[in-house]
Protein backbone atom coordinates (compact mmCIF):
# COMPACT_ATOMS: atom_id res chain seq x y z
CA UNK A 1 0.00 0.00 0.00
CA UNK A 2 2.83 2.38 0.44
CA UNK A 3 4.31 2.34 -2.97
CA UNK A 4 0.52 3.58 -3.80
CA UNK A 5 0.66 6.50 -1.61
CA UNK A 6 3.99 7.41 -2.89
CA UNK A 7 2.93 7.98 -6.26
CA UNK A 8 -0.48 9.41 -4.93
CA UNK A 9 2.04 11.82 -2.73
CA UNK A 10 4.11 12.31 -5.58
CA UNK A 11 1.11 13.39 -8.14
CA UNK A 12 -0.08 15.83 -5.66
CA UNK A 13 3.09 17.41 -5.22
CA UNK A 14 3.31 18.11 -9.03
CA UNK A 15 0.28 19.69 -9.29
CA UNK A 16 1.12 22.15 -6.71
CA UNK A 17 4.09 22.83 -7.83
CA UNK A 18 2.41 23.55 -11.41
CA UNK A 19 -0.29 25.68 -9.02
CA UNK A 20 2.51 27.91 -8.02
CA UNK A 21 3.54 28.87 -11.67
CA UNK A 22 0.18 30.47 -12.51
CA UNK A 23 0.02 34.31 -12.02
CA UNK A 24 -3.09 36.19 -11.72
CA UNK A 25 -2.97 39.19 -14.19
CA UNK A 26 -5.53 42.03 -13.41
CA UNK A 27 -5.70 43.29 -16.89
CA UNK A 28 -8.87 44.88 -18.42
CA UNK A 29 -11.21 42.70 -20.30
CA UNK A 30 -13.87 43.10 -22.38
CA UNK A 31 -16.93 40.81 -23.07
CA UNK A 32 -17.42 39.54 -26.82
CA UNK A 33 -20.22 37.81 -28.30
CA UNK A 34 -18.77 36.23 -31.30
CA UNK A 35 -20.90 35.16 -34.42
CA UNK A 36 -20.41 33.59 -37.60
CA UNK A 37 -21.68 34.95 -41.56
CA UNK A 38 -20.86 32.31 -43.91
CA UNK A 39 -17.41 31.75 -42.89
CA UNK A 40 -16.68 35.02 -41.23
CA UNK A 41 -16.05 35.62 -37.77
CA UNK A 42 -16.99 39.14 -35.79
CA UNK A 43 -18.17 40.09 -32.79
CA UNK A 44 -19.90 43.21 -30.94
CA UNK A 45 -18.83 44.02 -27.12
CA UNK A 46 -21.27 42.49 -24.88
CA UNK A 47 -22.28 45.47 -23.03
CA UNK A 48 -24.58 46.29 -26.56
CA UNK A 49 -25.83 43.37 -26.48
CA UNK A 50 -29.34 43.48 -24.62
CA UNK A 51 -30.12 39.51 -25.61
CA UNK A 52 -29.15 36.90 -27.58
CA UNK A 53 -32.71 35.66 -29.66
CA UNK A 54 -33.47 32.85 -31.82
CA UNK A 55 -34.84 33.27 -35.19
CA UNK A 56 -38.48 33.65 -34.99
CA UNK A 57 -41.18 35.54 -37.88
CA UNK A 58 -40.27 38.60 -39.53
CA UNK A 59 -42.54 40.53 -40.67
CA UNK A 60 -41.60 41.82 -43.71
CA UNK A 61 -42.54 46.22 -44.40
CA UNK A 62 -42.68 47.98 -47.85
CA UNK A 63 -40.10 50.56 -49.05
CA UNK A 64 -37.19 49.29 -46.72
CA UNK A 65 -34.14 48.83 -48.12
CA UNK A 66 -33.14 45.66 -49.14
CA UNK A 67 -30.55 44.92 -46.20
CA UNK A 68 -33.35 45.53 -43.38
CA UNK A 69 -35.17 42.48 -43.30
CA UNK A 70 -38.57 43.52 -41.44
CA UNK A 71 -39.89 44.00 -37.92
CA UNK A 72 -40.08 41.49 -34.74
CA UNK A 73 -42.30 41.50 -31.95
CA UNK A 74 -40.16 41.56 -28.73
CA UNK A 75 -42.17 40.99 -25.67
CA UNK A 76 -44.31 43.92 -26.77
CA UNK A 77 -41.53 46.24 -28.09
CA UNK A 78 -41.07 45.85 -32.13
CA UNK A 79 -37.46 46.03 -33.47
CA UNK A 80 -36.38 46.16 -36.93
CA UNK A 81 -33.97 43.56 -37.76
CA UNK A 82 -30.77 43.77 -40.48
CA UNK A 83 -29.43 41.37 -42.25
CA UNK A 84 -25.85 42.27 -41.04
CA UNK A 85 -23.91 40.53 -44.15
CA UNK A 86 -25.51 42.72 -46.28
CA UNK A 87 -23.95 45.48 -44.58
CA UNK A 88 -20.45 44.18 -43.99
CA UNK A 89 -19.96 42.43 -47.43
CA UNK A 90 -20.30 39.07 -46.42
CA UNK A 91 -22.47 36.35 -47.84
CA UNK A 92 -25.04 34.43 -45.36
CA UNK A 93 -25.67 30.93 -44.83
CA UNK A 94 -28.72 29.27 -45.60
CA UNK A 95 -31.25 29.97 -42.14
CA UNK A 96 -31.11 26.73 -39.66
CA UNK A 97 -32.17 26.06 -35.93
CA UNK A 98 -28.63 27.89 -35.30
CA UNK A 99 -29.23 31.40 -37.04
CA UNK A 100 -29.83 33.74 -34.63
CA UNK A 101 -30.81 37.32 -33.72
CA UNK A 102 -28.63 40.06 -31.79
CA UNK A 103 -30.51 42.55 -29.93
CA UNK A 104 -28.17 45.63 -30.16
CA UNK A 105 -28.74 48.70 -28.81
CA UNK A 106 -26.29 51.93 -29.02
CA UNK A 107 -24.87 54.62 -26.43
CA UNK A 108 -26.05 57.60 -28.52
CA UNK A 109 -29.65 58.99 -29.17
CA UNK A 110 -32.49 59.65 -26.85
CA UNK A 111 -33.91 56.94 -26.63
CA UNK A 112 -30.78 55.01 -27.82
CA UNK A 113 -31.16 53.27 -31.45
CA UNK A 114 -31.91 49.97 -30.69
CA UNK A 115 -32.16 46.69 -33.64
CA UNK A 116 -31.99 43.08 -34.12
CA UNK A 117 -29.17 41.87 -36.44
CA UNK A 118 -29.38 38.61 -38.02
CA UNK A 119 -26.42 36.11 -38.05
CA UNK A 120 -25.75 32.71 -39.33
CA UNK A 121 -25.06 31.71 -35.84
CA UNK A 122 -23.53 32.58 -32.33
CA UNK A 123 -19.70 30.91 -31.41
CA UNK A 124 -19.18 32.11 -28.42
CA UNK A 125 -19.81 35.01 -24.96
CA UNK A 126 -16.30 35.39 -23.53
CA UNK A 127 -13.98 37.93 -21.84
CA UNK A 128 -10.90 38.74 -23.75
CA UNK A 129 -8.13 40.70 -22.29
CA UNK A 130 -8.58 44.25 -23.97
CA UNK A 131 -4.53 44.08 -25.27
CA UNK A 132 -5.00 40.63 -26.91
CA UNK A 133 -7.50 42.47 -29.41
CA UNK A 134 -5.40 44.29 -32.67
CA UNK A 135 -6.10 47.21 -34.24
CA UNK A 136 -7.91 46.75 -37.47
CA UNK A 137 -5.34 46.21 -40.64
CA UNK A 138 -5.19 48.20 -43.61
CA UNK A 139 -6.00 45.64 -45.73
CA UNK A 140 -9.83 44.79 -44.69
CA UNK A 141 -12.59 45.21 -47.38
CA UNK A 142 -14.08 48.83 -47.89
CA UNK A 143 -17.78 47.62 -45.74
CA UNK A 144 -15.69 46.87 -42.93
CA UNK A 145 -13.00 49.13 -42.96
CA UNK A 146 -14.96 51.85 -41.44
CA UNK A 147 -16.90 49.81 -38.52
CA UNK A 148 -13.82 47.58 -37.50
CA UNK A 149 -12.82 48.49 -34.14
CA UNK A 150 -9.78 45.43 -33.99
CA UNK A 151 -9.51 41.87 -34.51
CA UNK A 152 -8.28 39.19 -32.76
CA UNK A 153 -7.80 35.16 -33.02
CA UNK A 154 -10.38 32.51 -31.24
CA UNK A 155 -10.01 29.12 -32.32
CA UNK A 156 -8.08 29.11 -35.20
CA UNK A 157 -9.86 31.81 -36.71
CA UNK A 158 -9.43 35.75 -37.23
CA UNK A 159 -12.42 37.60 -35.51
CA UNK A 160 -12.95 41.11 -36.60
CA UNK A 161 -14.59 43.00 -33.93
CA UNK A 162 -16.96 45.37 -34.70
CA UNK A 163 -18.04 48.97 -33.22
CA UNK A 164 -21.80 48.70 -32.94
CA UNK A 165 -21.82 52.87 -32.69
CA UNK A 166 -20.61 52.93 -36.05
CA UNK A 167 -22.44 50.10 -37.58
CA UNK A 168 -25.72 52.03 -36.31
CA UNK A 169 -24.36 55.26 -37.79
CA UNK A 170 -23.84 53.80 -41.34
CA UNK A 171 -27.45 52.15 -41.28
CA UNK A 172 -29.05 55.51 -40.43
CA UNK A 173 -27.06 57.15 -43.04
CA UNK A 174 -27.91 54.54 -45.48
CA UNK A 175 -31.17 54.12 -44.70
CA UNK A 176 -32.37 57.56 -44.14
CA UNK A 177 -33.45 57.49 -40.27
CA UNK A 178 -34.01 54.73 -38.78
CA UNK A 179 -35.67 53.69 -35.01
CA UNK A 180 -36.68 51.19 -33.30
Amino acid sequence: MAPERDQLAEILEQRRQAGAGIVTVDAPALKLVIFAIGDACFAFPGSRIIEILPLTTIHFVPGCPAFLEGVINVRGDIDSVIRLGDLLGAAHAPTDRHTSILLGQGRAGDPPVRSGLRVDRVLDVLDVIESSIQPPPETLPEPLRGLASGVLRHREQTVIVLDLERLFHAIQHRAGVMSS
